[in-house]
């Protein structure tokens, strides 16, 4: 008989981390529209935004999956903060930490297996 293992500390700061990861994209994309009705080239950063927005829905939805694929979660939350942490550079160093975090723990915790 296997035992399941709690899982609650990966995906509290999994979905934290996207939560804080949402809040730096729609940063990064106010300040890319900023920037575009100033000087009217900084286009790219409103793109990096979403691009920070779509990790950080990778990373809330991998946390979700940790307790039943711990595998593809861990991976999946250690590239979401690879990606935040590439898109928005300082603004995604606490998400980008947070599910680095998660996917480490998610990775290296070993379920018990009793029988």
């Amino acid at each position: 008989m296997s035992q399941n293992i709690s899982r609650t500390t990966e995906k509290v700061l999994g979905i934290i981390g996207g939560i804080l990861g949402m809040f730096g994209g729609i940063f990064a994309l106010f300040l890319g529209g900023v920037g575009t009705a100033i000087n009217g080239d900084s286009g790219g950063l409103g793109g990096l935004g979403i691009l920070a927005f779509v990790f950080s829905i990778l990373g809330i939805v991998t946390a979700i999956l940790v307790s039943s694929k711990p595998k593809l979660a861990g991976w999946g939350l250690i590239v979401s903060a690879v990606g935040i942490f590439i898109s928005i550079s300082l603004f995604g160093i606490i998400p980008a930490i947070l599910f680095l975090i998660a996917g480490i723990m998610t990775l290296i915790k070993k379920e018990n297996k009793e029988g």
